[in-house]
């Protein structure tokens, strides 16, 4: 069975534990619409993405 040599110091676990956070959901503005939405996706309101229609759109 593997034994540690040595204690991790509390600077060594923080650091590699740095990158085990949780990070919120980015969103942006779409441009158009001036709506928040998320950003690569087909925007659901009027279903365009990059300038061009994909999906029809909904109705709210």
């Amino acid at each position: 069975m593997a034994v540690p040599k040595r204690k991790t110091s509390p600077s060594k676990r923080g650091m590699r534990r740095s990158h085990d956070r949780l990070v919120g959901a980015a969103y942006i503005e779409d441009a158009e619409t001036g709506e928040l939405r998320r950003p690569h996706h087909v925007d659901p309101k009027t279903g365009l993405y990059r300038g061009k229609q994909i999906l029809t759109p909904s109705e709210d």
